[in-house]
């Protein structure tokens, strides 16, 4: 996510779940983020972040390593056409913290039947 508050909303959640976060603020971040960590569980992906930049490089990139991710926007009415391009749970700002971690989790057990999991958002 772009913005830091909403990044520092959902680390509490995701810590409180038993989680370690790592958070990144834009798209080269993140990639680098993706590269440099060898387990990644699952992700939490803004899908604009910024004026020119949305996070579709980052899902690509999550797709090929097969982590699982959701999208977690405010601004669908914009986006439609990428959010639709991307094939991923969908939790719309404003969301509760707590219920966009959960929906992260649930995804993660849904797919690897594995417990606590690593996040990147």
């Amino acid at each position: 996510d772009d913005e830091a508050l909403i990044l520092l909303d959902l680390e509490s959640p995701a810590e409180d779940r038993g989680c370690t976060t790592i958070t990144a603020t834009d798209c080269d971040e993140a990639l680098e983020v993706i590269s440099n960590h060898p387990r990644i569980d699952f992700a939490i992906l803004d899908v604009s972040l910024g004026p020119d930049e949305t996070c579709e490089p980052v899902a690509r990139a999550l797709e090929l390593r097969r982590i699982p991710f959701i999208l977690h926007s405010g601004e669908l009415n914009r986006l439609d056409e990428l959010v639709a391009s991307i094939d991923a749970p969908l939790v719309p700002k404003p969301a509760a913290a707590a219920d966009v971690i959960a929906t992260a989790i649930a995804l993660f057990e849904e797919r690897s039947g594995d417990g606590v999991a690593e996040a990147a958002q």
